[in-house]
């Protein structure tokens, strides 16, 4: 077979070939890639020379590498653009990765010369980035097995083969659920309060699906806005228990058995490694280091969040009682936080919208990563895609020299998950004096063009597209010798710092006035809207912060303590919520089926993270107000210290370095004015 992946990639900076690559490529490609890996796996532990940080440590770094190439490049297509015939292929390799990472980590030979290494590090004279990698491998090695009995490593492989397609199954059948779900409205009052863009897109998407009407799906450009607008109580109500209803509803794709399977066999291999939870074992490789840290911090958020949740609340059930609702629910939620916002600030985003033209908002957020970092993006058209509406740029420095491909995927299609993330389909690494450079993409699922107007972002889009290339300039300023050790390869509880710091200059004014001009007249917009988005920056702040503190405490709830005696998915779901619960329950909803964030992703004990990483983010752009958002030197030290350095040293030793002192909590109290 004439396999693209198997060849030497020649486009542009060695960019992948997308539109040679079909389907049947990707298995044999995946086995060719792992019988080489095992070849350079063999030849490391056969190396007859004493073991040494060089034929040890650096080897097993660069190891692997097209079969980790081959990974990234499918991967991101099964969450961006995937198909039956993916996910069954997904199915197939997964085990067999798994395999692959247990036969190094359960490797004796391998660990037995990591592990000489390891003990002679005090006389390898190591700088902190060898240093780190030394013990990230070590370390890696003995939280995998290494130190475990024949009978338990089989019980180890078990376990992680199973868990892999669990995690593969449970995001499938959120995607199911998420397309197989639609409302068509045949008659227009139905459509009152909807915005005069939302009912042009659904008309768009009725006439692709060759259906009279217009049509409403899950996918968040289209549920959001209808959540958010539209008068109609009962399809309001509607729409809200489909959305909560993914996973659970008893048929083909219903997750609860798999979310108490993946839960059990993640405990289960915790105790096999000799850890008390889940959780423990986590967190042991996260700045919170331990359970009782994370419930501490989320306890102490959650004591300043709830008082000013339930104010707010009381606001938003008052707003209600005049429409003659006395029960707030669910899916009155987005619809009278709309109106108090437009009540309180005299502010929308159908306002807002014309001002946030998606080409202005892109251009915006390249010129503030030039005033900060000094980087220049160009739109090139050189570089192949997996499809049509994906955008690349090439990124370079002040000096025109290369520093990254970027690639960007915005709009949603039924192959993409919903949602919106950073990913990598290269890492940046050093090998004598070449410096090889990243490629980094965002996904995303905004609002689309329709006949009449192009893709206008509410300001939660704004952010969300701030928030991912925060994200995106982490991988693309990654200066670090290691792949593993680049980009966002740090702490799980510090990879939100770049992505969560950016969305600030969303907020201000010298920012907004760099890209946020009206699609029409190009007028800039009004200093009284960028005051009124100032001054709602912390509207419903509290139930924003409850909402979060509930996700992470469902989060811990399932990892922090052995899951045996959870029978049912949804009571222990409610029992979790019940410190946090300012809505009446929903019987036939429940969160855990499609929390894709920690039974799919890499959230697992760590959803904490968003809101630990705000603590630092509120600290480190302080720093910025104090000298000016566009402070070079301020901007500097950030990149210099965080953005580049990837996880080359310890997290709170970067964040030292940045700011001079370790991060304050009441930095970000005062920012959400939850301090008295």
């Amino acid at each position: 077979m004439n396999n693209p992946l198997l060849k030497v990639f020649t486009a542009p900076h060695g960019s992948a070939p997308f539109s040679s690559i079909k389907n049947e490529h990707f298995k044999p490609a995946f086995e060719t890639a792992i019988d080489e890996a095992k070849k350079e796996i063999d030849k490391i532990v056969e190396n007859p020379e004493p073991p040494s940080f060089e034929n040890t440590v650096v080897a097993l770094e660069f190891s692997a590498n097209r079969l980790n190439r081959i990974s990234s490049i499918f991967f991101n297509l099964n969450a961006a653009e995937t198909n039956e015939e993916i996910q069954k292929i997904a199915q197939e390799v997964s085990p067999l990765l798994s395999e692959f990472s247990n036969d190094v980590r359960l490797n004796e030979a391998l660990f037995k010369k990591i592990k000489s290494v390891f003990l002679n590090k005090d006389h390898l004279n190591l700088n902190p980035e060898e240093s780190m990698l030394l013990e990230k491998n070590y370390k890696a090695f003995v939280r995998n097995g290494s130190n475990l009995n024949e009978d338990d490593k089989k019980i180890l492989r078990d376990i992680d083969i199973k868990k892999s397609k669990l995690g593969l199954k449970f995001g499938e059948n959120v995607l199911a659920e998420t397309n197989a779900f639609e409302l068509l409205i045949t008659d227009q009052e139905d459509l009152s309060g909807l915005p005069e863009g939302v009912i042009e897109a659904a008309r768009m998407l009725a006439d692709e699906k060759k259906k009279d009407g217009w049509v409403f799906t899950l996918d968040y450009p289209s549920y959001i806005p209808f959540m958010t607008y539209a008068d109609n109580r009962a399809l309001r109500e509607k729409m809200a228990k489909a959305f909560g209803a993914r996973g659970m509803q008893n048929n083909e794709y219903d997750n609860q058995q798999n979310v108490l399977d993946i839960v059990n066999l993640r405990y289960q291999r915790a105790k096999l490694l000799g850890y008390a939870s889940h959780a423990h074992y986590v967190l042991e490789e996260r700045m919170a280091e331990d359970p009782d840290k994370v419930q501490s911090f989320l306890e102490k958020l959650l004591k300043k969040a709830k008082p000013a949740a339930k104010k707010e609340f009381k606001m938003l059930e008052a707003l209600a009682k005049k429409d003659g609702i006395d029960i707030m629910q669910k899916w009155d939620g987005a619809y009278y936080s709309e109106k108090l916002k437009k009540d309180m600030f005299d502010l929308d985003d159908e306002k807002l919208k014309p001002y946030f033209k998606l080409e202005n908002v892109i251009d915006g957020v390249f010129q503030i990563a030039g005033k900060l970092y000094d980087l220049h993006f160009e739109e090139v058209s050189n570089i192949d895609t997996y499809h049509e509406e994906v955008k690349t740029y090439e990124v370079k420095d002040s000096k025109g020299e290369f520093i990254a491909l970027f690639y960007a995927d915005f709009f949603p299609r039924k192959g993409k998950r919903n949602g919106a993330w950073m990913t990598s389909y290269k890492a940046q690494w050093k090998e004598g004096k070449t410096n090889s450079r990243p490629h980094i993409s965002i996904v995303c699922n905004f609002t689309k063009p329709t006949n009449s107007k192009p893709s206008l972002l509410t300001f939660n889009e704004v952010t969300t597209l701030f928030h991912e290339f925060g994200h995106a300039l982490h991988g693309m300023l990654a200066n670090t010798t290691f792949p593993n050790l680049s980009g966002t390869s740090v702490y799980w509880d510090f990879v939100e710092l770049p992505s969560q710091i950016l969305e600030n200059w969303c907020y201000e004014k010298e920012a907004l006035e760099l890209f946020a001009r009206h699609y029409e007249n190009k007028e800039l917009i009004p200093m009284e809207l960028v005051g009124k988005i100032k001054d709602s920056s912390n509207f419903l702040e509290g139930i924003a912060t409850l909402r979060q503190l509930s996700f992470a405490m469902l989060d811990m709830s399932y990892h922090a303590h052995d899951p045996a005696s959870i029978k049912n998915v949804k009571e222990f779901e409610n029992d979790a919520f019940r410190e946090t619960r300012l809505y009446p329950d929903v019987d036939i909803n429940c969160m855990s089926t499609a929390f894709s964030h920690i039974f799919q992703g890499g959230y697992s004990a760590g959803y904490y993270s968003y809101k630990w990483a705000e603590v630092l983010d509120a600290d480190a752009f302080e720093a910025f107000k104090e000298a000016g958002i566009f402070n070079k030197e301020v901007a500097s030290k950030f990149k210099e210290n965080i953005l580049s350095k990837g996880g080359t040293e310890k997290p709170m030793v970067l964040y030292k370095r940045f700011r001079g002192k370790e991060p304050n909590v009441n930095a970000l109290l005062k920012r959400a004015g939850l301090l008295a």
